[in-house]
């Protein structure tokens, strides 16, 4: 490997366990306030990220927990997304790049990116819902408006285990002529 694809190759890998924290920390925050809100009502004016959802904790507790958990589940997602693309990096052999085991590892990365995505719709089309009943969720909608780069991440992992598959025949075939 070159020393500017090494360099590349390090500055993905810290990338991702950057981001992989902080979607985990913003999970875990997520969980905790919730938590919490639901022991003390008051602490629904001013949660993680300056969410205020006390106007639908009052009207709907049940509406307020669906919203709330649905949030959870989406930075649950994506945190898990990319525990799976550190774990990638870990198991990345660059003598011999194409295996059985970087494939599956590359599917989970494809279904949980595409589950990822379809949640968010999901959770978007939930919180508009909630909106067009007068509740104001202006704020909170932006966490869902990335549902389109999930889904298009999926099909691109697919395609990308397509080719990985195919690597693999490859350097079977290779080593089959040796």
């Amino acid at each position: 490997m070159s020393i500017k694809t090494n360099t590349l190759y390090n500055f993905l890998k810290v990338l991702s366990w950057i981001i992989f924290l902080a979607l985990c920390v913003q999970t875990g925050a997520f969980i905790f306030n919730y938590v919490f809100s639901l022991f003390k009502p008051i602490a629904t004016q001013d949660l993680y990220l300056e969410l205020d959802l006390s106007e639908l904790y009052e009207s709907s507790k049940a509406d307020y927990s669906i919203l709330f958990l649905l949030l959870i589940a989406t930075s649950a997602l994506k945190s898990f997304l990319f525990y799976w693309v550190v774990s990638l990096f870990r198991k990345l052999n660059f003598v011999r790049p194409f295996s059985a085991e970087i494939v599956t590892q590359i599917v989970r990365i494809g279904y949980i990116a595409v589950i990822a995505g379809l949640l968010s719709i999901l959770a978007l089309q939930y919180a508009l819902q909630l909106e067009s009943k007068g509740n104001d969720l202006s704020f909170i909608t932006k966490y869902w408006n990335d549902y389109a780069g999930f889904l298009m991440m999926g099909v691109v992992v697919f395609v990308i285990v397509q080719i990985f598959k195919k690597g693999i025949e490859l350097q079977n075939e290779n080593d089959l002529t040796l």
